[in-house]
């Protein structure tokens, strides 16, 4: 009944005894996963309180950005990484994690959604290229970038794993399981057998290559049989068998090339070797073909050259005529002709006052040399008029 009637003394008492800073760093807590939210509308919550996602893409490289709250949060710093690894001078040596100023020093007051704003705007500015990388993912029987491991217990999703030895041998895991269980779905995972050697520190990233897409063998793409489950050849074996293919290699190799999967795949690549073989024979065929109409191509390319250069020369002349014919030429021309029969006329009239010429010789040809003079000046005269009229217009002639 405790519900429904207010705290006794003595629960009081036990309240007011508990830590004080437990509310207010709760508080503090959902105030900065709130500023996350608000200031990233896209962000994907993968476990509440816990991990959250965003994923983001710049020169069509898509990059998914995993943000991992540590149980003292936010007394204790996010651990913020990306995936896939990529080069930046915001991230480690391996690509993985975020290094940054705002993250390193982040504390209780600092504002999450304004850092990881930040850190987008510093891959905008400068674009991170992929790091090289093997297939597996960089999670895989390392502790990366010498985190420090967080307790299982704060994080229910992350199995109890035994601290791994450097000595200890780590059985194989295929990255396409890897792949399957990083895109189910963020349920309390089972602790699995601890001989698969992974290190759980931090939940595996949703990979961006969409690994359901059908996948065609047109020889773009392979897909590869499907592995069963269980080998019923291996069942019929004895214990001293199977030690003996574990420990002889060749054994285990006979074993691996009686399976019908990998007769698959051989047939598969034989089919695929013949094909790019007929399809090279194919382009060899072709070969005269292209070489001729290439040869056509070289020789219509020389007469084009030829072409343009004839046209270019025309074109000079073209330029050259229509300045000699241009309004201010015809204008400069006239002005020159219209002096020149005025000097004759001049000249003419000298000789006949010095008495060189007879008065019916200096009549005719002075009127003459006047006449053109006249006409000269008139029709230059004309044609400033023309060119001042057409200049207000700003229509050169």
């Amino acid at each position: 009944m405790s519900w429904l009637f207010p705290l006794t003394k003595s629960a009081s008492s036990s309240a007011a005894g508990s830590p004080g800073g437990l509310t207010s760093l709760q508080q503090q807590k959902q105030r900065l996963i709130e500023s996350l939210r608000n200031s990233h509308s896209s962000i994907a919550e993968i476990q509440k309180d816990v991990e959250y996602r965003l994923p983001f893409t710049v020169n069509n490289l898509t990059i998914n950005i995993n943000i991992l709250l540590p149980p003292q949060f936010p007394q204790e710093k996010p651990v913020i990484s990306v995936y896939p690894p990529i080069r930046h001078h915001l991230m480690d040596k391996q690509g993985v994690y975020v290094t940054s100023p705002l993250v390193n020093n982040f504390t209780m007051h600092s504002d999450l959604g304004k850092i990881i704003q930040s850190l987008l705007d510093e891959f905008w500015k400068n674009p991170p290229v992929l790091a090289p990388s093997s297939t597996a993912f960089p999670y895989l029987y390392s502790n990366p970038g010498g985190m420090p491991p967080y307790a299982s217990q704060g994080f229910p999703f992350l199995p109890p794993y035994p601290p791994q030895e450097a000595n200890r041998t780590i059985t194989s895991l295929s990255v396409a399981d890897t792949i399957s269980s990083s895109t189910t779905s963020y349920t309390p995972a089972k602790p699995a057998a601890p001989s698969f050697g992974v290190l759980s520190n931090l939940p595996l990233p949703v990979p961006t290559t969409d690994t359901s897409a059908p996948i065609s063998q047109d020889g773009f793409g392979y897909k590869m049989p499907d592995i069963p489950d269980t080998f019923p050849e291996l069942s019929e074996l004895s214990v001293s068998q199977l030690t003996d293919m574990n420990e002889q290699e060749e054994i285990l190799l006979e074993q691996f090339l009686t399976l019908p999967q990998l007769k698959q795949i051989i047939t598969d690549k034989d089919d695929l070797v013949k094909s790019i073989e007929d399809l090279a024979r194919k382009n060899l065929l072709l070969e005269p073909s292209l070489e001729a109409k290439r040869q056509t191509v070289l020789d219509k390319y020389e007469l084009l050259t030829q072409l343009k250069s004839t046209f270019e020369k025309k074109m000079q002349r073209q330029h050259e005529l229509s300045e000699s014919c241009s309004a201010s030429a015809l204008q400069a021309r006239l002005k020159v002709a219209a002096h020149e029969a005025e000097e004759e006329s001049d000249n003419i009239a000298e000789d006949f006052l010095e008495g060189k010429t007879e008065i019916d010789d200096f009549l005719s040809s002075f009127m003459e040399k006047r006449t053109i003079c006249h006409c000269r000046r008139a029709k230059e005269e004309k044609l400033q008029q023309a060119i001042a009229m057409h200049s207000q217009f700003h229509a050169p002639l």
